[in-house]
């Protein structure tokens, strides 16, 4: 198998316990209520405004040998840049006050798996930054087209309130592939093995987002 493939099965536990996290089924059925969705959004704006400075600490952080890598990973910014504005336009779209979270902090789980990510990349080895990007992207493939439909639908939005959920299902399709090629130009088994262990760490501390949103609005399912 190929080096990508790999990481798909080493990870499919990991993968599989964060879509059955209760809230991750209701939000892909359109079964939570708009407060809930506006703490989704809350949460992702506290950690997606972090993806083009981190990837351009990874970018910063890779050896010589990676030049190939740090290439790629401007394409990644390119694309990648002001998404968190999207998002503040959502909740805005929703009713609630988007400056308030632009200016407010994220909850411990999200601040947690940023910090995480930091600490990969300056600490322990930039290549496991990629960890995180299967997570996230692999995750957005899966869930966010469908849930943005549903959400939308049974809560009566207007298009311009799913505009992050709408577009990264879409738009993360592409980055797949993408991702794929480059993960399988990773030929280190130190790195390979890095990429698996920060992938698992990754599915956890991004599931323990949406376990904190599901104790906080659905205790009952949570």
């Amino acid at each position: 198998m190929s080096f990508y493939e790999n990481l798909l099965a080493a990870t499919t536990h990991e993968r599989n316990n964060l879509l059955a996290v209760p809230l991750m089924q209701l939000a892909a059925s359109g079964q939570i209520n708009r407060a809930a969705y506006v703490g989704f959004l809350t949460e992702a704006y506290h950690h997606v405004k972090h993806t083009v400075p981190l990837l351009m600490n990874c970018g910063a952080r890779l050896p010589e040998r990676y030049e190939w890598l740090r290439a790629a990973l401007g394409e990644y910014i390119e694309e990648e840049m002001g998404h968190q504005e999207w998002i503040l336009d959502d909740i805005k779209a929703c009713g609630a006050d988007g400056e308030a979270v632009r200016h407010g902090r994220a909850q411990m789980p999200a601040e947690l798996m940023v910090a995480y990510a930091y600490d990969m990349i300056n600490r322990v080895n930039p290549i496991g930054f990629f960890g995180m990007v299967i997570v996230l992207e692999g995750t957005s493939v899966q869930v966010a087209s469908a849930a943005a439909d549903a959400i939308r639908s049974s809560l009566g939005l207007e298009k311009n309130a799913v505009t992050y959920l709408s577009s990264h299902g879409a738009l993360d399709v592409g980055h797949t592939d993408f991702y794929a090629n480059l993960m399988n130009r990773v030929d280190d088994p130190i790195d390979q093995a890095m990429i698996i262990h920060s992938a698992k760490v990754f599915y956890q501390l991004y599931g323990d987002i949406f376990r904190e949103l599901g104790q906080r609005f659905f205790p009952e399912v949570a």
